[in-house]
């Protein structure tokens, strides 16, 4: 009997090879590229499976939490992460402020011809780093390639599953008149810091970017006991189009006090530099709490002894107000609206 020889498959030249069509083809290269780069770094018991989809233990007792995020950051590298941990974290913390505990994530690639290996194999590294600090592993995923000048290196879809349970789970439709309001810290250092990097401006203070899992600050506050009405984490439009949204969910109005708000000299400088207002600039580790004013010194000690949120701050509070306006008591004591974005402010921040 004849044996047949398995075709010879040259291992990928990570170093200096690049995406082509066929990476995206669902023929062999394609499985190469799954097996020597996303297999390598992201495995595990259920990517193992090498289905379409994945075969998931049931949670148990409580509601299934489901998020999805598209990152399309540019540039891809920048200073604390890139789209690799930012895809991770960025969906992990959208399932995460809903009260769930996250559990599994997908993720989707778009990929360029063209694009160097070397550096989808960084991006995939950090990935796995992100996840499995996160503890939160990525199942399941898919690839797809697109013509060289047709994308712009590597888009990242990631969806992520948690289980929130029962009586735990939070919306940003329950904000009360006389609740207070939290930050985990300071404001604005994810978004200027891909402007930075983007526009290559050298600050004398590098900005660098909070990207980071909030899941672990959440359950810390929630061991506090203290009463959380809502939790959201401000990434796109900033803290000021995040509590504008929940303002209208809820139906009330918010008075922030701007002396009370955390910003650091550089982000502020930076900000001033630029004309923009730190209020409205992306974060990818902060998030905002809402809850009962009885439990807000709780809460905030909660929050400061855990490494996410020591610089955490109460910032203002909740009122009835017909219109939901969010306005804010400036250093000079007067008033102002804190409106919408209106418009992109920071295009391709996340």
């Amino acid at each position: 009997m004849t044996q047949t020889r398995k075709p010879y498959i040259r291992p990928l030249d990570i170093k200096h090879g690049q995406v082509d069509m066929a990476h995206g083809s669902g023929g062999r290269a394609m499985a190469q590229l799954i097996e020597e780069l996303f297999a390598k770094y992201l495995g595990n018991e259920y990517l193992a499976q090498g289905d379409d989809g994945a075969l998931l233990p049931h949670p148990g007792e409580g509601k299934l939490v489901m998020a999805t995020d598209s990152h399309v950051v540019s540039p891809l590298f920048f200073p604390g992460g890139d789209i690799g941990c930012l895809s991770v974290h960025g969906t992990i913390n959208d399932v995460a402020v809903m009260g769930a505990k996250p559990l599994y994530l997908s993720a989707g690639f778009i990929l360029e011809e063209g694009f160097k290996l070397a550096d989808l194999a960084r991006i995939v590294q950090s990935m796995a780093a992100a996840a499995k600090e996160a503890g939160v592993p990525v199942v399941t995923g898919d690839t797809k390639v697109v013509e060289r000048g047709k994308g712009d290196g590597v888009f990242i879809t990631t969806t992520g599953v948690g289980v929130v349970a029962p009586g735990m789970e939070l919306s940003g439709r329950c904000a009360k008149p006389g609740d207070v309001i939290l930050v985990s810290g300071t404001l604005g250092d994810h978004g200027m810091a891909i402007m930075a990097e983007r526009e290559s401006l050298g600050f004398e203070s590098p900005i660098v970017s909070d990207t980071a899992a909030l899941h672990g600050l959440i359950a810390a506050m929630r061991a506090s006991g203290a009463d959380i009405h809502v939790l959201r984490d401000p990434t796109r439009g900033g803290l000021a189009t995040t509590l504008n949204e929940i303002a209208k969910q809820s139906g009330v109005g918010m008075m922030l006090q701007e002396k009370a708000l955390p910003v650091t000299p550089a982000v502020e400088a930076a900000c001033e530099f630029l004309g923009l207002d730190p209020l409205y600039v992306a974060n990818e580790g902060k998030l905002v709490a809402i809850c009962a004013e009885a439990d807000a010194e709780k809460l905030l000690a909660a929050m400061q002894a855990h490494p996410l949120g020591a610089q955490a701050a109460i910032i203002g509070t909740v009122h009835a107000d017909e219109h939901h306006f969010v306005q804010m008591t400036t250093g000079f004591g007067g008033r102002r609206i804190v409106d919408w974005l209106s418009g992109e402010q920071l295009p391709r921040i996340c």
